[in-house]
């Protein structure tokens, strides 16, 4: 048995769980994510702005930039615009200089620029957060999980290319563990959990893993022990930016799909879950309402299912629905449920004892 740090990097919150398996003990914070911490760097910077880095998450970020650059010139590494496009090119249209990482750090130093440093993982923040747990900043395995839609190729768009990477890994074991990576494992094309990688390698000589955060959140939302004790049912995690849901038998998964939780509406919701669980769901359907995207192996039958759990920060969107929902909390913690899946896919691949989640 081991000690694990695993850290959900989303768009509102990183949440981090410290966890002692051979103990039983465990320790959790949730803070703001870097994503929200750097675009308002970006968003308050007083002088010309110079971004350097690597590629971190975009959302709020890749927003900010937009705005700053659509009024003034902004200077970046190619690095970090990784992180507004994978073509720099296309970061230059937006009215950026791309200038190699060298000399964007040269110009970081000459004091003429507001310098906001882009990255999921900040080495300085999370030893502090572990220190404030009492706990030595010494581990068995770390586990980071984020939202990767790789590098498609030209013509391919980067919803189409998540979803046939997601479902090449279904269709070889429809399990969700399956989308845990050693760090020597992850793909090529995965370049910002790459990136994590190397930052989190930095951190320690430990076992680092990386897993996909939707993914992480559904494997985290079936150890809560009202799905554990079901055969068929389906989970949720509506976080800050995208809601996933999953259909669930025997821990097997039947057909999943992903939205903007800015989009959704009660009634909406409702009839996903309904043709998620009849197995109609395509992505190419969900793509044209506006969603991230869709999977279906099989039908699970929505009359069969045994519970509807929902987790995630943003669950109350999921108030008024006409069906029957129970409010998800592994680890008898409601914003833990990435952290969870973290944990638990790294059990199973290490071969570790069952956990108990409440």
């Amino acid at each position: 048995m081991s000690r694990v740090l695993t850290i959900d990097v989303g768009a509102g919150t990183m949440d981090v769980l410290y966890a002692d398996t051979e103990s039983g003990m465990h320790y959790k914070a949730v803070v703001r994510s870097p994503v929200a911490a750097v675009a308002e760097q970006i968003r308050s910077a007083k002088k010309k702005l110079l971004l350097v880095g690597t590629e971190m998450g975009g959302g709020a970020v890749s927003q900010a930039v937009r705005q700053r650059a659509a009024k003034e010139n902004v200077v970046t590494s190619t690095s970090a615009a990784m992180t507004l496009s994978h073509d720099p090119d296309r970061v230059r249209r937006l009215g950026l200089d791309v200038l190699s990482d060298e000399r964007a750090e040269e110009l970081a130093e000459d004091g003429g620029f507001s310098v906001v440093r882009l990255g999921d993982i900040e080495a300085a923040r999370i030893k502090m957060i572990v220190k404030s747990f009492g706990v030595p900043f010494a581990f068995d395995a770390i586990g980071v999980c984020a939202q990767d839609h790789g590098m498609a190729p030209p013509g391919v768009s980067h919803l189409d290319y998540r979803h046939n990477h997601h479902k090449a890994i279904l269709e070889a074991k429809p399990h969700l563990c399956s989308f845990l990576r050693r760090a020597e494992d992850v793909p090529e094309d995965m370049s910002r959990l790459r990136v994590i990688v190397g930052a989190a390698q930095k951190l320690t000589e430990a076992q680092v893993y990386v897993m996909d955060s939707g993914m992480a959140g559904m494997l985290g939302a079936s150890m809560d022990p009202r799905v554990r004790a079901s055969r068929r049912s389906i989970v949720l995690d509506v976080a800050t930016s995208h809601t996933v849901a999953a259909a669930l038998e025997g821990g097997e998964l039947c057909a999943f799909f992903e939205y903007h939780t800015k989009d959704i509406t009660t009634d909406h919701m409702d009839r996903l879950i309904e043709e998620l669980a009849e197995g109609r769901l395509e992505h190419r359907q969900i793509l044209a309402e506006g969603g991230h995207g869709a999977y279906t192996r099989r039908a699970l039958g929505f009359d069969s299912v045994e519970v509807i759990l929902v987790t995630g920060p943003k669950r109350r969107l999921l108030a008024d629905s006409r069906l029957e929902m129970t409010l998800g909390s592994p680890l008898g913690d409601n914003m833990m449920t990435g952290t969870v899946g973290l944990l638990e896919a790294i059990r199973r691949h290490e071969g570790w004892p069952a956990i108990a989640y409440t």
